[in-house]
């Protein structure tokens, strides 16, 4: 029988360091590790990775890093990850969900996510927040259909294919709104323009977005969850405003590339759930709109393939290819 890559990247990194496998999987963590991050800094995924980053170190005893690798909504560092030794010293914390949908979007991805990346854990989900410029004469999104029907509303998108683009699609499609799709490389930035005036409309992560609305700089329409959020007070769920069962937000995850021996992604699983769950970082990220979620390796892999199921069919529906 052959060996395939990962057996061959798994092996050599054994050899380079004169350790057995068994003994390197024992040993770990001996050098400092690496969360890559394959968007901007400053978006939800950004938040949550140096969130845990410090108390992930001090319980591992090890270095760990943050590292944004923009580009191609996500997929650049994803695809960075996905080519990476699987030996659990790089790891991709980004949007599951965005993740999920790039194999239906993008004609020519370099790596796939269900073959070359194995799930860790699941971390935090977070609401997509639809929001305005205040200046947009809309207080609902019945009056922003309506609007929408009047005039060009420039949608901004935190990327091409990216889950807040999707959510947006389907938000169009089930409710009748006509968007002008405006595409930016990353949720920062389209956060930015939408608070600048340069763009009208906004669905992202609560997490992300929740501060502008706090400070008045955005205008809240309308949360993307099955139930009312207490810390936006009383505004109703999209689904409330005549979009029956419309539910979408942030799944942030870890994962590894695929060949990352089950002992090390169990040791990776345990000590993200420990730290993900600490009072300090609950509370810190449920004050930002963001509930803690965890699951085991093998729940994140049905998670992430039910994911990509879903978002399938909005992508179809939309007709919506990317190269």
């Amino acid at each position: 029988m052959g060996l395939n890559r990962r057996d061959i990247l798994l092996g050599a990194g054994a050899l380079a360091s004169g350790l057995p496998l068994a003994a390197q999987t024992k040993d770990w963590p001996n050098k400092p590790i690496r969360i890559v991050v394959p968007y901007p800094p400053g978006g939800s995924s950004d938040i949550i990775a140096r969130a845990v980053s410090v108390q992930l170190a001090e319980l591992l005893k090890t270095t760990v890093l943050v590292e944004n690798k923009p580009g191609a909504n996500g997929n650049l560092g994803a695809d960075f990850v996905a080519k990476s030794a699987p030996d659990g010293y790089t790891l991709l914390l980004c949007d599951v969900g965005a993740l999920a949908i790039s194999p239906s979007v993008y004609t020519k991805l370099p790596f796939d996510p269900s073959k070359d990346l194995r799930g860790v854990t699941m971390l935090a989900y977070s609401p997509h927040l639809l929001v305005v410029h205040p200046s947009v004469k809309a207080n609902n999104l019945k009056e922003l259909v309506a609007l929408s029907k009047t005039k060009d509303l420039n949608f901004a998108v935190t990327a091409s294919g990216s889950a807040p683009h999707l959510a947006g699609v389907a938000l169009e499609r089930a409710s009748g709104a006509k968007w002008v799709y405006v595409p930016y490389k990353g949720g920062v930035q389209a956060i930015q323009d939408t608070v600048g005036g340069q763009t009208d409309v906004l669905m992202n992560g609560m997490l992300a977005t929740l501060p502008h609305v706090q400070s008045g700089k955005l205008k809240l329409l309308g949360v993307s969850k099955s139930t009312r959020m207490p810390l936006v007070g009383d505004t109703p769920t999209i689904a409330e405003q005549g979009v029956p069962g419309y539910e979408s937000g942030t799944w942030q995850g870890v994962r590894v590339a695929r060949g990352t021996p089950d002992a090390i992604v169990n040791k990776l699983n345990q000590a993200l759930i420990t730290v993900i769950r600490s009072a300090d970082i609950r509370s810190r990220l449920a004050g930002q709109g963001a509930e803690v979620v965890t699951m085991a390796p093998a729940e994140e892999e049905q998670f992430f393939a039910k994911e990509r199921a879903r978002w399938a069919a909005v992508v179809k529906a939309a007709d919506i290819k990317l190269d």
